[in-house]
């Protein structure tokens, strides 16, 4: 099982980011040009926090089989001073959970607000909030904090 959702979280990545991008751009483009909040632009929101779910469900499975947050849980005092595992321990889940919790509630946010204006300016806010998290906690391969591939083969 390991074997099929380390890959499909490091490819699932990759959708996150571009939905997410496109999302912010969409908020950004409505906002100065005082576009209304179009059928297009709901939905377009609604896939990106989508993909986010997924991946982030799939990222909580990885947690709970992962042979490195199994040795971080079992050696915990030792654990915590090696960089790399605490990356996966502590620092990549706390950080995802904030930027899904802040990007899911954004979009509840923009579902509620009043105007056009008002669910530009909420989803421009909230997602690249969400997205500059996302961008922090992601174990790149040029990362100081710990690498990995940029994509990984199944």
């Amino acid at each position: 099982m390991y074997q099929i959702l380390l890959p499909l979280h490091s490819l699932i990545r990759w959708l996150v980011l571009i939905s997410l991008l496109f999302a912010i751009y969409r908020a950004y483009y409505g906002k100065f040009k005082k576009l209304d909040f179009s059928a297009f632009d709901n939905t377009i929101m609604l896939l990106a926090v989508k993909i986010l779910q997924i991946q982030f469900c799939i990222g909580i499975a990885l947690y709970l089989i992962s042979p490195i947050i199994r040795y971080f849980l079992n050696n915990f005092k030792t654990a915590v001073h090696l960089r790399e595992i605490r990356f996966f321990g502590m620092e990549h889940i706390t950080m995802m959970t904030i930027a899904v919790f802040i990007i899911t509630v954004g979009s509840e946010k923009v579902s509620k607000a009043k105007n056009s204006q008002q669910k530009y300016r909420i989803m421009a806010l909230w997602f690249t909030i969400g997205l500059v998290l996302i961008l922090s906690s992601i174990p790149w391969p040029f990362s100081p904090l710990t690498s990995r591939p940029g994509f990984r083969a199944f």
